[in-house]
């Protein structure tokens, strides 16, 4: 059996060409003009929603929005804020230093963020807690998502703690599959239980990922993604090894290439890397399974570096907006906090599953939580003695 190095959960390359941010904006502006600096997720915002958002704007304002690769680079970002809370950006002269390499980034007013990395933010001091009270749209959120990101100060979710993050899109850990492939089987996976059929011994292709993995196969026992105590459930530890003979690559930076190659002929993967290779392999489906999955989500979140003002919220306010989410959720092919009415013929045949259904997707679906400590070393132990 193969194994591929894992990269920490959704640490990965977005690229949705230029329909979507995928470089610097910068607006015009003089040295005492307001300015808003933000740094997102390549790929997540379209830049259409830039620029409407800068014509919204009663005064001018300088506006730079810069595009990061992967969402790991960001969190290093509000690491190194933090040990530096003085950077700037560099001067002019030093752009004209032959092979300079500067990894000095202004601090940002706003940052990209997964909720998975929420609590590591939060413990670390990285962030800090937003102005919910000046947030207009954030009474139409959905409670589940208000309850996500109210936290205490150890990250740990509270209702009675503070507003630390604002949702902006999400999507799920999804399957696909190779339509010719199992055209010859007579079958289409639709829940996670298809994953032990015969048929696909060592076709699969996994995350390698202890909460994911541990997570769908407590899924298909009808518990939950979150449960603490793995020893309370029977037969677990069989139904790993018996998926483990399923399993060809484990990857979770690379699990859909085996797919793509024909070395597989089903992956388990996040839907913001499935819907860069739908379009370009048309033998490939995706299905949510029915029993429910899990769910990640982009937030916006302040650096604990930066002082607030309420051109951060009217941005946050603003992609909230239902006209504005709708956006965001057909360009980069992401589903929103909010509801927005998409339709079947908004959107390619494609991407239909993604986007339709959204709202029971999101009822059947669960965040992956923060774990005590001990829970955490179960899982890691239990996910390192399956593939042993």
């Amino acid at each position: 059996m193969y194994k591929i190095k894992a990269m920490n959960r959704r640490s990965f390359l977005l690229s949705l060409g230029g329909l979507t941010l995928s470089q610097t904006i910068v607006g015009c502006a003089g040295n005492n003009q307001t300015k808003l600096n933000i740094q997102l997720l390549k790929g997540s915002i379209p830049s259409q929603v830039v620029n409407q958002f800068r014509q919204s704007l009663q005064e001018k304002v300088e506006l730079k929005f810069a595009p990061v690769e992967q969402i790991q680079d960001l969190y290093q970002r509000l690491l190194s804020w933090q040990q530096n809370p003085k950077a700037t950006d560099e001067p002019e002269w030093t752009r004209f230093i032959p092979f300079r390499n500067s990894q000095t980034f202004a601090v940002a007013d706003l940052v990209t963020l997964g909720d998975y990395w929420l609590t590591t933010a939060i413990e670390k001091k990285l962030i800090q807690p937003l102005e919910a009270a000046q947030l207009k749209q954030w009474s139409g959120l959905d409670l589940r998502w208000r309850d996500l990101v109210t936290r205490n100060d150890q990250g740990i979710l509270d209702p009675q703690g503070k507003v630390w993050a604002a949702p902006y899109r999400w999507g799920s850990t999804v399957i696909v599959y190779n339509r010719d492939k199992f055209k010859q089987l007579g079958w289409k996976p639709q829940d996670w239980s298809d994953l032990w059929r015969d048929e696909l011994r060592s076709r699969i292709s996994l995350l390698d990922q202890p909460r994911e993995v541990i997570g769908l196969v407590l899924k298909k026992l009808g518990k939950s993604y979150n449960t603490e105590n793995l020893e309370t459930v029977p037969d677990l530890e069989k139904e790993l090894q018996t998926l483990n003979q399923q399993v060809k690559f484990y990857s979770s930076n690379t699990c859909l290439e085996p797919l793509i190659m024909g070395a597989t002929w089903l992956a388990v993967g996040w839907s913001s890397d499935v819907v860069s290779i739908l379009a370009r392999y048309p033998q490939l489906s995706v299905v949510i399974p029915r029993s429910g999955t899990a769910i990640w989500a982009d937030l916006w979140v302040s650096p604990k570096a930066n002082a607030q003002d309420a051109l951060s919220s009217q941005w946050i306010d603003f992609c909230l907006q239902p006209n504005i989410a709708r956006q965001i959720s057909l360009v980069t092919r992401t589903n929103s906090p909010i509801p927005t009415n998409i339709a079947a013929s908004d959107i390619q045949e494609s991407f239909s599953s993604l986007l339709l259904n959204s709202q029971e997707v999101f009822a059947k679906g669960e965040f992956l939580l923060p774990l005590p400590p001990e829970s955490t070393k179960q899982y890691e132990s239990l996910f390192a003695k399956m593939k042993a």
